[in-house]
């Protein structure tokens, strides 16, 4: 009897370990909980919002586009003949999918040389600089998520050559990025204060 009923307790403490530290997982559907499970991300997106004055639900609705809130999220690998490897689509990388170029540029204007595209800091810095790069150079308010999605996607003199209207799917896309946004929108309205 001593012997099964501290089998029994064993069992049991064993399995009530498995619980220790259980998060609820993180809804990216709703903005609330993606700050609530991740609170630095919304030290990272408020900075960024007072720095540059991007709304922190236009960089939420990009970086889900862009990275899924993936800190080393990399472009598809592209193949010939569909087997051998040939490296991937493009050197974006990070939370922000930046390319080696732009990140580049972003470093040395900024002076933040040590900065990394795996940082949620970093990368909702950077897109706080890059849009207002583009308000300036495009004149599209930092609050339209759509059309600065459209020229994160195909670069300021890209967007103002309108390179982007011979691709439905990116319209389609970043009509999805604006839509995310007004709804990252409402939702941040009720858990926030601004």
């Amino acid at each position: 009897m001593g012997r099964i009923l501290r089998s029994v307790l064993i069992i049991c403490f064993i399995s009530s370990c498995s619980f220790v530290g259980f998060k609820k997982p993180i809804d990216y559907d709703n903005a609330c909980s993606i700050l609530a499970g991740k609170r630095y991300y919304y030290r990272a997106f408020r900075n960024t919002n007072r720095k540059w004055g991007v709304p922190i639900h236009v960089q939420m609705a990009v970086i889900y586009y862009e990275s899924s809130f993936q800190n080393r999220a990399k472009t598809p690998m592209r193949y010939f003949l569909g087997i051998i490897p040939l490296g991937r689509e493009s050197s974006a990388f990070g939370y922000a999918q930046a390319l080696d170029g732009t990140w580049a540029d972003y470093k040395k204007a900024t002076g933040r040389s040590i900065a990394r595209r795996s940082s949620i800091r970093d990368s909702a810095d950077f897109m706080g600089w890059y849009m207002t790069k583009t308000r300036k150079l495009t004149g599209v308010s930092l609050s339209d998520a759509k059309n600065q999605y459209l020229a994160y996607h195909e670069g300021q003199v890209g967007y103002l050559k309108g390179s982007y209207k011979r691709k439905k799917w990116l319209i389609n896309k970043a009509d999805n990025v604006g839509n995310r946004s007004l709804k990252y929108k409402r939702q941040l309205e009720s858990c926030i204060r601004t």
